[in-house]
């Protein structure tokens, strides 16, 4: 109670998102889990900076244009709102920025999960090598020097496993781990409907 991140809301917008045509991703409940995923980020200090400015879509077409990752792609492309060249303000580049940031958070949620070592031990800290091994694989190639310097910086920083699990809402690994797989396989899904829908519009390396 009175804590800004809630496990629960984020599985029900992420799964709102899903259409039912089994390939598409509905951007209202979409961005309201990014609203979750940010406020997780926000319990976790300075690494929010990294990714907040990235969450605000970018609309300039009626509304019903937006309805779904699918709508916004064709009616941006139809509108020649989106360079394959240069950079330019569009709802498509944007998503794309949240598509990268979200699959740093699902990996790093990956490590989260991760049960006990060979002797039984949980590890203490995720301030480990997966948190950056994450962030290389989803982040780094896209970002500059400067900016991957820092986010190593801040990776230092995190806090250790109890309080991850705090916000999760459970006290021991053994009860944090079903939990984060259930949003984990959903965020799964939620990415991958999206990388696919960005890779037959050729979307994946917008500058």
């Amino acid at each position: 109670p009175g804590q800004t991140f809630q496990a629960r809301k984020l599985l029900q917008f992420l799964r709102s998102s899903l259409a039912e045509d089994g390939e598409d991703v509905l951007l209202e409940p979409y961005l309201l889990s990014w609203d979750q995923l940010l406020n997780f980020m926000e319990s976790l200090g300075t690494m929010v900076s990294f990714f907040s400015q990235k969450t605000r879509l970018l609309t300039s077409l009626p509304a019903q244009a937006y309805r779904s990752v699918r709508s916004m792609v064709e009616a941006e492309l139809q509108a020649g709102m989106v360079s394959f060249s240069r950079r330019t303000d569009s709802g498509c580049r944007t998503l794309l920025r949240l598509h990268r940031s979200l699959l740093w958070l699902k990996l790093m949620l990956e490590g989260l999960s991760e049960g006990p070592d060979a002797e039984g031990r949980f590890k203490t800290s995720i301030r480990c090598s997966h948190v950056t091994d994450a962030y290389k694989v989803a982040l780094a190639p896209h970002h500059p020097w400067m900016l991957r310097q820092a986010a190593e910086i801040v990776f230092l920083a995190l806090p250790d496993r109890e309080y991850f699990l705090q916000l999760v809402c459970v006290q021991k690994q053994e009860e944090a781990t079903p939990v984060l797989r259930i949003i984990i396989h959903t965020l799964s899904v939620v990415h991958t409907r999206t990388q696919r829908l960005l890779a037959k519009y050729n979307m994946l390396e917008l500058p």
